[in-house]
């Protein structure tokens, strides 16, 4: 049985935000170049890895957001088993990928912290501390970007007009998040 705690026990709702943790959410770093890797993610995963820069594919149980030409953070859309973390979708992409050298599968759940941010003012809070034009990106249903929030690194998922996920270290979360109240109840 694990001992899993969750890096951020609140959940704080300001004005019109509210920011929570997901947790655990099963996070996997997949990277690889040739046809077949695809062709393997596709058939394991029933998805297909979005290939254009700065943006994500879902279906049901994941979400696959592009990092960068040949890598992407693949993360299930639901909760997964705090009592385990045995996860049945890395040990299919570790067979069908890693040991037959078409790239390589990482497991990053305990690295990468899930923060849910819903409400109209989720692209405030991210201008007041972040240098990269939200302004286009707001707009933009599943658009994926990596940027500097607080002056740490992050990755935002935005999933609707109002929704986006975020992914922090773990090791900076809880900074993160504290900024982001203090930033919030400025707004």
């Amino acid at each position: 049985m694990l001992n899993y705690n969750s890096a951020i026990p609140e959940e704080i709702s300001i004005q019109d935000l509210q920011m929570k943790e997901i947790n655990p959410i099963m996070k996997l770093i997949v990277r690889g170049k040739k046809r077949e890797f695809f062709s393997a993610i596709g058939k394991s995963l029933n998805i297909l890895l979005p290939t254009k820069a700065n943006t994500s594919t879902q279906n049901n149980r994941l979400t696959a957001l592009w990092l960068s030409y040949d890598e992407w953070m693949i993360f299930s859309n639901e909760r997964m088993n705090e009592n385990s973390n045995d996860y049945e979708i890395e040990k299919l992409l570790q067979n069908n990928i890693s040991k037959i050298n078409l790239g390589a599968v990482t497991d990053v759940t305990d690295q990468f912290v899930m923060i849910n941010l819903k409400g109209n003012k989720i692209y405030d809070l991210f201008r007041s501390g972040s240098p990269f034009n939200f302004n286009h990106f707001q707009e933009e249903k599943g658009g994926v970007t990596q940027t500097i929030l607080g002056k740490i690194d992050v990755i935002i998922h935005n999933q609707d007009k109002n929704t986006a996920n975020l992914f922090v270290r773990r090791t900076f979360s809880q900074h993160l998040f504290s900024w982001m109240k203090d930033a919030a109840s400025r707004l």
